[in-house]
């Protein structure tokens, strides 16, 4: 079959996906963008995409997939974007093109139901706190009718609920072929629903735990698999790092002493008084919080370069993580006589000697390569993590013993794709992260038309952002823009801390006579955040203004006149005291490189463009980003940024902001309101 030719008739103009998808229509960039993933997974090898906003990405790389007839691994950054491929864009792609497809959605472990966990939680249902008996009973009837056990169904179930970690499974808690609901369980299932399909949906989560400690099947999964495409591709470094490296956390010990607790009985045979065993333990992983967190410890993480974390004394560090050691030892002793007794203290002996190992690592000289730090106060966590993923992509993805040969014999194609991944035209910062220097690029240009639909403004008036009153500054801007435009205002900032004083400073300067709601991320989930200020901002409502950070720079997407400006407090430069980022530019200055021009710029240029992305997301969208931050127009690298930025038309006065935004309330764009 020829396969770009077959693409090329399901997206003509009068093809099946305009007859069977409502709204579809044949777009240029697409149309490219499909006919390069085609040729990629017929010739085999590897390619980066980077498809601007409003391309369809999604349906470019899906379509050729599809057709193939090839075995495929899709791989996305979120959970959200895994259930709308899985639940809306697959289903309704097959049904277009008259193909059948089996299809299998795989999440970690965590994102599913454990039946023996949760009669578990109802036995012990006198140590839940109210709210979370409430949720265990909202579970419990959901598990009668559920045939995927994946907790994303329960709509009404908070994403934050206490009851999660209890009615869930983790690779240390899981008894595996010992569970008394080993032919029900949910995790099985769904394992040997991907072992079998010809299209499987996973996380880049899951994919690197995977290839870390290889427990999902995934490492099974991709020599048998001839199309891996990545979407949201440039998290996969972020998230790499996370799974290939190590952890230790005072939580971990904290769930293992509960657990202790609830076997106290089947303990007691033991001898001894397991309840001293048990208190040892939680005495040190308190020790280990009160020494990292101690009055002269720095907040955040704590770089741990030689024996103890910055900030820490040697001696208190070393005693803190001896008595953490023997209070290990001595629960992996008392466990030892009792492990053939029941399958929860063999898995518990096994959690138990795992953590000690865990903790015997970080005893031993780092690696080179390899970054180490403390992070946290309430629940300290020890990690150490290599600097970026390149090396494990070449070594453990493209050329591991397992399919060594894939790529070159089999055509086994790889496509990474996302709508940001440099900022400049080689793509060079995500090619090096990810060990994919020489890969074919394709950047696609967005279809919108960014000089008719936006204006950038830079105030020339703003205050530093060294400032102590850059902050309010922001904050009165926002509060202007905001009034004007009846909320539809949303705030990125580069820290928390500026987060919070701006959204303080805005619920301030506006009256409650004016009704426009102030909310602040963290007040409620990031689902409940986005829903509300989108009904907040339709026409005849109060209106609303969004103050937010992390996250909140991607993921959210907002259509319409919801969102009509987009505020950036200041240049989006990574913490230069962040333990992976010293690393990182101290690794680009020894290749006799400036870590500011080749790490630090590109990063937050990247980030800057990201931030961008959330004002426009249709043809029909308009809006005003305004980025607070002088250095943009005063520095030569903040010209740099901004022709990275879409080619927005510029505002250069007060008066010329003032124009745009009253043009924003024109009826001609205040009759649209959609998500």
């Amino acid at each position: 079959m020829d396969l770009r030719a077959a693409v090329q008739r399901a997206l003509d103009p009068a093809g099946p996906l305009a007859r069977g998808i409502g709204g579809f229509r044949s777009r240029p960039g697409q149309v490219q963008m499909a006919g390069e993933v085609a040729r990629t997974i017929e010739e085999g090898g590897v390619l980066v995409v980077e498809a601007g906003t409003g391309i369809g990405k999604t349906f470019a790389y899906l379509i050729p997939a599809l057709l193939s007839g090839e075995r495929v691994l899709l791989s996305t950054a979120t959970k959200t974007l895994q259930d709308q491929l899985f639940g809306r864009d697959i289903p309704r792609l097959t049904a277009a093109l008259g193909i059948s497809v089996r299809v299998a959605l795989l999440k970690g472990r965590s994102s599913y139901l454990c039946l023996h966990r949760m009669v578990l939680a109802r036995q012990m249902g006198v140590e839940l706190a109210p709210s979370a008996l409430g949720d265990l009973a909202l579970v419990e009837k959901w598990s009668a009718a559920t045939r995927s056990g994946d907790m994303a169904e329960i709509a009404q179930l908070d994403e934050r609920s206490a009851i999660l970690p209890w009615v869930t499974s983790t690779r240390e808690n899981c008894w595996g072929a010992q569970c008394p609901k080993v032919q029900q369980c949910h995790v099985n299932l769904a394992r040997r629903e991907a072992m079998s399909a010809d299209v499987v949906v996973i996380n880049h989560h899951l994919f690197f735990a995977d290839l870390n400690v290889r427990e999902s099947g995934v490492a099974e999964l991709l020599p048998s698999v001839q199309c891996v495409v990545f979407d949201e591709a440039h998290r996969l470094n972020e998230i790499g790092v996370q799974f290939l490296g190590r952890q230790l956390s005072t939580t971990q010990l904290d769930v293992l002493c509960r657990d202790l607790i609830v076997l106290g009985p089947q303990l007691a045979q033991a001898g001894g008084n397991w309840r001293v065993t048990v208190d040892q333990l939680r005495l040190a992983a308190a020790k280990l919080r009160a020494v990292a967190c101690g009055a002269n410890a720095p907040d955040g993480r704590r770089a741990w370069c030689t024996t103890s974390p910055i900030g820490i004394e040697e001696a208190d560090w070393n005693a803190a993580l001896m008595q953490l050691h023997t209070a290990l030892q001595h629960v992996d002793m008392h466990l030892r006589g009792l492990q053939e007794a029941s399958p929860e203290l063999s898995a518990l002996g096994a959690r138990t000697r795992n953590l000690a190992a865990e903790l015997d690592h970080f005893s031993h000289p780092l690696q080179e390569g390899q970054v180490r730090w403390v992070d946290g106060c309430d629940h300290v966590k020890l990690v150490q993590s290599p600097l970026d993923i390149a090396q494990a992509i070449r070594t453990r993805v493209f050329s591991s013993p397992a399919h060594a040969t894939d790529v070159a014999e089999r055509r086994q194609s790889w496509i990474f794709t996302s709508a940001t991944l440099g900022h400049d035209a080689g793509l060079t910062w995500f090619l090096e992260s990810c060990g994919l220097e020489g890969a074919p690029c394709l950047q696609v240009q967005s279809p919108f038309d960014y000089a008719a639909q936006s204006a950038l403004y830079v105030p020339a008036e703003m205050p530093n952002p060294s400032d102590p009153f850059h902050s309010a500054a922001v904050a009165a801007l926002a509060a202007q823009a905001g009034q004007v435009l009846g909320g539809r205002v949303l705030v990125l900032t580069t820290t928390m801390r500026a987060m919070r004083a701006i959204g303080e400073s805005l619920r301030t300067l506006i009256s409650e006579a004016s009704e426009i709601e102030v909310l602040i991320q963290g007040e409620l989930t990031k689902r409940e955040l986005a829903a509300r200020f989108v009904i907040a901002n339709q026409v005849g409502c109060r209106g609303c203004i969004l103050v937010a950070s992390a996250s909140f720079w991607e993921g959210i997407d907002v259509a319409g006149d919801a969102l009509q400006m987009v505020i950036i407090d200041k240049i989006p430069f990574a913490p230069p005291d962040d333990p992976l980022v010293e690393a990182r530019a101290l690794e680009v200055t020894a290749a006799g490189k400036s870590a500011f021009m080749h790490f630090h710029v590109p990063q937050a240029a990247l980030a800057l463009k990201q931030g961008a992305g959330r004002l426009i997301r249709t043809e029909q969208d308009r809006g005003i980003l305004v980025v607070c931050d002088v250095r943009l127009n005063q520095k030569g690298y903040g010209r740099k940024m901004l022709a990275a930025l879409p080619n927005m038309t510029r505002l250069a006065t007060e008066d010329e902001f003032a124009a745009a935004l009253d043009a924003l309330t024109k009826p001609s764009t205040m009759d649209r309101c959609s998500v």
